[in-house]
Formats: structure tokens, C-alpha cells, sequence
């Protein structure tokens, strides 16, 4: 059965279309140009169609979203609580969840600065050879505390930097050996001095790391290289 007009949809009508789609009363048929018009109208007419909350899923949480980035960051590697709270931020987390959270977080163990900053300087001071004016800075960097950061390079044994120093200086003793002393000394201290050791220490490391060097050669290329050290 047809349609009884009044029942048929209503909006808006293409120029020179009459409801039912019969031509404009002067008989001609709708042009190409009407026809477009009429379908822009239209578009801009009908209402927008409607969210599809499955599609969307619901909104973040400030609090999911920050936790998920904590525990991102924590994965397989301890972080200061400065470095999280700068990750949070860039990510656009609010200052106050932010501080809840990392506060939580310090409570149950997963942010400890005091266990970072050791780790840390004995990471550094055995993998690097980092006295601990280098390792100071480093902490600095990473915004441990300062009371915090001298606890932990208290466990830094000075004999174990000289130790270190010294075999900084032995892996690069074959660099200095077409060189004369003055010019060894001042590169041998110059690493050294850019690993954070005072001038005292780095001035008698490596005079006698290049003593040994020379006295102990026992192979003719090497005491080539070693004579302008005296």
C-alpha cells in the first residue's frame, strides 16, 4: 500500500523537488547544479549522528592513566621520585594526583630514593670508574636529595676509587705511548679530572700508573713509545 503523503519524511527538499520528488512547477527537471545545492543543505541540515559509547569506551582516569605510567617507568628499572613526577607531568597528569600517587607509591617500596641513590653510585663507580664528585652530580641531576645522595656515596671506599682511577688510567696508556710525558700526564689527569677525581689523586695515580708502564716493558715497540716519558 502507498503512503499516505502525510506520513512521508520530512527535512529538507532539493531545489525544485516538491515533496514526493515531482519537478518544479514549470515542468522542467531539477539540474545538476539544483541537485547539488539541494544535497549540501541537506547535509548541512540533518543533525549530527550520535556518539557510540562502545567505540569511545569511557573517559580517562587521571589516576589509571598516571598509575599505568608509573608502573611503565618502574619496569625493569629503579627511578627517582623526581624523574616520575617529571614523566607525569609531561604526560599531562595533574600536580595532585601526582603527588598522591608517587606518595602511595614511596609507602609500599616501589619509589625509594634512598635505595636508588646506592644503587646508583655502585653502578656507576664500578661499571664507570665515577669518583664520587662525578657521582654527586650525577645524583644532583637526577633530584636525589642532597642529605640523601651523601649517605650514599659515603659507602664509596677510597681505596676503591683509587683502584678505579687506576685501571682508567692502564686502558689508556697505550693512547699515550707515541706522546712525551708532559703531554701523557696532562691527557691521563684530563680523563680523569672529567671522571670526578681531585687533582691530588689524579696527578699521583698517574705518575706512577706511567712509571710502571715504562720501567715494566719489556717489548721493544713498547719501550719505543715510552721513552719520551721520562
Amino acid at each position: 500500500m502507498a503512503a499516505h503523503p502525510d506520513d512521508r519524511p520530512s527535512g529538507p527538499r532539493l531545489p525544485g523537488v516538491r515533496a514526493g520528488g515531482s519537478a518544479r512547477p514549470d515542468g522542467e527537471a531539477p539540474g545538476t547544479d539544483d541537485l547539488r545545492r539541494g544535497v549540501d543543505a541537506w547535509l548541512d541540515a540533518a543533525p549530527p549522528p550520535p556518539a557510540d559509547p562502545v567505540r569511545l569506551g569511557p573517559a580517562a582516569d587521571d589516576e589509571e592513566v598516571a598509575r599505568k605510567i608509573l608502573l611503565d617507568q618502574l619496569t625493569g628499572q629503579a627511578r627517582s621520585r623526581s624523574e616520575l613526577a617529571t614523566k607525569l607531568a609531561r604526560k599531562g597528569v595533574p600536580d595532585e594526583v601526582s603527588e598522591r600517587l608517587l606518595t602511595r607509591f614511596e609507602e609500599v617500596g616501589l619509589v625509594d630514593d634512598a635505595a636508588f641513590a646506592r644503587a646508583w653510585v655502585q653502578s656507576r663507580q664500578s661499571g664507570k670508574g665515577l669518583a664520587r664528585r662525578a657521582l654527586a652530580q650525577e645524583l644532583r641531576r637526577k633530584g636525589i636529595d642532597d642529605e640523601v645522595a651523601r649517605e650514599a656515596l659515603d659507602a664509596v671506599d677510597p681505596d676503591d676509587e683509587v683502584a678505579s682511577a687506576r685501571v682508567l688510567v692502564r686502558r689508556k696508556l697505550r693512547s699515550v705511548q707515541r706522546v712525551d710525558r708532559t703531554t701523557a700526564m696532562r691527557r691521563l689527569t684530563g680523563m680523569l679530572a672529567r671522571k670526578g677525581y681531585g687533582a691530588g689523586v689524579a696527578m699521583q695515580v698517574v705518575r706512577e700508573e706511567l712509571d710502571a708502564a715504562q720501567h715494566g716493558a719489556d717489548d721493544p715497540d713498547e719501550l719505543d713509545g715510552l721513552h719520551g716519558l721520562d
